[in-house]
């Protein structure tokens, strides 16, 4: 089965020189589905995310991800269920400068022993992923990742999501540094590749014109309610 996301009556705040609130009604994902969620800087979009990945936790409601509500969990039960269950294309991608992109790609497995079980063989797994994606044998296995270019990076980055099947799929901002052709074609691999492993895909991006790709798109203005303040 793969995910779903069900938030219900979901709060999030802090208090700091700034306080700051979200609040998520209603969301609902479909197992399977690819989403695009239209994110203006202020309305939440990195904080949603992290509550969905299970990096921080609501104050109230409902956020269940493939039959698990997050909030229940313990802080290192979240971190399990992360590695396991889900994938994640940061928008700066994260990659470990001083490993190869071979080695960032395998990265994740070995947090994830049911994730690595699922792969028989983690060279070849990783190598068809990239190739999949638009990088050569040469390139993953030999070149140091300061040596990539920003897409040569970001490909490197879903490969990292990708590997092992997780069930979810969360990209944020993942096309941001990259023209609008190159922007396209990412898309349409990122999709490709979520689809043949059976997973959801949640996008959050500023771009409206990626929108229409997608299976379902959300402006999260109307999703979530962002508020901001002098503590």
């Amino acid at each position: 089965m793969v995910a779903s996301i069900d938030i219900k009556g979901l709060r999030f705040s802090w208090r700091g020189r700034t306080s700051f609130s979200l609040a998520v009604p209603d969301l609902k994902v479909a197992a399977g589905e690819k989403l695009f969620l239209l994110g203006e800087s202020g309305t939440g979009k990195s904080t949603l995310l992290s509550l969905i990945c299970g990096i921080t936790t609501p104050s109230e409601g409902r956020l269940v991800l493939d039959g698990t509500n997050l909030p229940d969990l313990s802080a290192s039960a979240r971190d399990r269920f992360r590695a396991e269950h889900i994938g994640v294309i940061f928008q700066m991608f994260n990659l470990l400068p001083y490993a190869s992109p071979l080695e960032n790609i395998l990265l994740p497995l070995a947090f994830a022993p049911n994730r690595k079980a699922r792969v028989a063989n983690q060279r070849a797994e990783a190598l068809r992923l990239t190739s999949a994606l638009g990088l050569n044998e040469t390139l993953v296995t030999s070149a140091g990742t300061t040596e990539l270019s920003i897409g040569q990076q970001q490909r490197v980055a879903a490969a990292r999501a990708l590997i092992g099947g997780p069930k979810l799929i969360v990209a944020d901002e993942p096309t941001s540094a990259l023209d609008a052709t190159s922007q396209a074609a990412f898309v349409d691999l990122l999709m490709t590749q979520a689809e043949a492993a059976g997973a959801t895909l949640l996008m959050v991006s500023h771009d409206a014109r990626l929108a229409n790709r997608f299976d379902r798109h959300l402006d999260l203005a109307d999703v979530a309610q962002a508020t901001r303040g002098m503590a």
